[in-house]
């Protein structure tokens, strides 16, 4: 997995680290897990914390591993809450977790996962940033402690999904099917992102959504200067969900069968 890294004392870290990380015990911070390698927990920080090297080529290993111990059926992107109690973590802010079912105190990871039906595994992973990291005073102390580069800000999470899928097929990996809940699939932007990029997916939406065909003619009704301004309309009749879906997008044609 690290031989990619030039050095064999990171090497050798790495593979300290891996080690710790699957070994037995709840907690798998850096004290912990070399407590259980019967190592110096400082050799695991150091390697973690300030040892420069490249994460991208580990990345690819791992992610190839991943497609090939998995042979997933789909690609799944989502977004998973750490509960934190204090304020220091990268990213921890007051925000929904889903993890949580909440608001709390937490960090967000995005990730996109290789699944199946009996397993699944992350291919790649970013650490959202919530808008109350950029731009103020206290964000900067902050960003400075965590060793944020001033290159990383607020993104929404779409967007950095999008990021990963473009990663993961620089590295020659593409899904078969991309499936996402409400929180993506609710998003002109990523489902767009999607089609650019000529992925089949499938996409929870929200009830109220509609959906048109592409010769669909949107006509807005005058408004009377009376209650609320009047919706667009269409001229097409409704349609059942399948044919909605199949007009809509020959790629999500595809991925709903």
């Amino acid at each position: 997995m690290f031989a990619p890294l030039v050095r064999r004392d990171q090497r050798e870290k790495g593979s300290l680290y891996v080690r710790g990380l699957l070994l037995e015990g709840r907690r798998k911070s850096m004290q912990p897990m070399a407590d259980r390698l019967g190592i110096d927990h400082q050799r695991l920080q150091q390697f973690m914390t300030s040892s420069t090297w490249p994460v991208e080529e580990v990345r690819a290993r791992l992610a190839w591993r991943a497609v090939a111990a998995v042979r997933p059926q789909v690609w799944v992107v989502d977004d998973t809450g750490f509960p934190k109690d204090g304020i220091s973590s990268p990213g921890v802010a007051r925000q929904y977790s889903g993890t949580l079912g909440k608001v709390g105190n937490c960090q967000i990871g995005v990730s996109v996962h290789a699944a199946s039906d009996t397993a699944s595994c992350p291919l790649s992973w970013r650490l959202f940033l919530p808008a109350g990291w950029d731009n103020t005073p206290e964000a900067a102390a902050r960003r400075k402690s965590c060793r944020i580069p001033d290159i990383e800000g607020h993104r929404p999470k779409w967007e950095l999904a999008l990021e990963m899928l473009d990663e993961l097929e620089g590295i020659g990996l593409r899904p078969a099917v991309l499936v996402a809940d409400t929180g993506y699939g609710a998003n002109a932007g990523f489902r767009r992102g999607l089609e650019d990029r000529r992925l089949a997916y499938v996409l929870q939406v929200k009830g109220e959504m509609t959906v048109h065909g592409e010769e669909a003619l949107p006509h807005q009704p005058a408004y009377g200067g009376l209650g609320p301004r009047p919706l667009p309309r269409y001229r097409m009749q409704p349609r059942s969900l399948r044919d909605h879906v199949s007009a809509y997008s020959p790629m999500c044609r595809a991925a709903y069968g």
